[in-house]
């Protein structure tokens, strides 16, 4: 199993968590919404697995880089 570290794209807010520890994503399926300057910027899974770790909780502030998710894929 290779592990995948999702990054922030954006300095910002995590608006939405749409996904859950344990839960099985496809690739490119949406893990989560942030906000920045008014706009909503989703991240997306880049490949498919299982999320570990949620690193990261609704309305948290938010760097760029900063680690989101932690997949097993």
């Amino acid at each position: 199993m290779a592990e995948v570290r999702v990054l922030s794209e954006v300095t910002g807010t995590a608006w939405k968590i749409l996904v859950r520890e344990g839960q099985d994503v496809e690739t490119d399926e949406e893990l989560m919404i942030a906000e920045a300057m008014k706009m909503e910027i989703p991240h997306y899974a880049p490949a498919a697995g299982r999320v570990r770790t949620v690193c990261v909780e609704e309305g948290a502030a938010i760097s760029e880089d900063d680690l989101l998710f932690i997949l097993d894929t």
